[in-house]
């Protein structure tokens, strides 16, 4: 089994910053893809950034110039930079990772974290 914790979650006034990290343990054998979702109340989950093994990065469109997706392999995790936070940024955001790990033979999971609350508020 492969988990994700993340951190870095909290409370910023709008213009502010945070910083997000997540890291991935367990037998892994490599990382595919790492990134971040978020969920605001009453709305879907939606990607927010991700990053693959070959260095290609995707965002959305609501945060591209604002925010900055990084991976450390040597550590297994990722960071989400999170600059110019606006009210609308406001929602739980989670780590997603697609990792080929060791447990019972070579398995393939797509991981979740539990998730870190982002409020943008004054």
């Amino acid at each position: 089994q492969v988990q994700l914790v993340e951190s870095g979650g909290g409370l910023v006034q709008p213009g502010g910053s945070l910083r997000l990290s997540c890291t991935a343990s367990g037998s892994i054998i490599i990382i595919y893809t790492m990134g971040w979702y978020r969920q605001a109340p009453g709305k879907q989950r939606e990607l927010v950034a991700t990053t693959a093994d070959d260095g290609n990065t995707i965002y959305a469109d609501s945060v591209k110039g604002r925010f900055t997706v990084t991976r450390d392999d040597s550590k297994n995790t990722v960071y989400l930079q999170m600059n110019s936070l606006k009210p609308e940024d406001t929602a739980v955001y989670y780590c997603n990772a697609e990792i080929l790990y060791r447990g019972g033979g070579v398995r393939r999971q797509d991981s979740w974290g539990q998730g870190t609350q982002v409020t943008v508020s004054s």
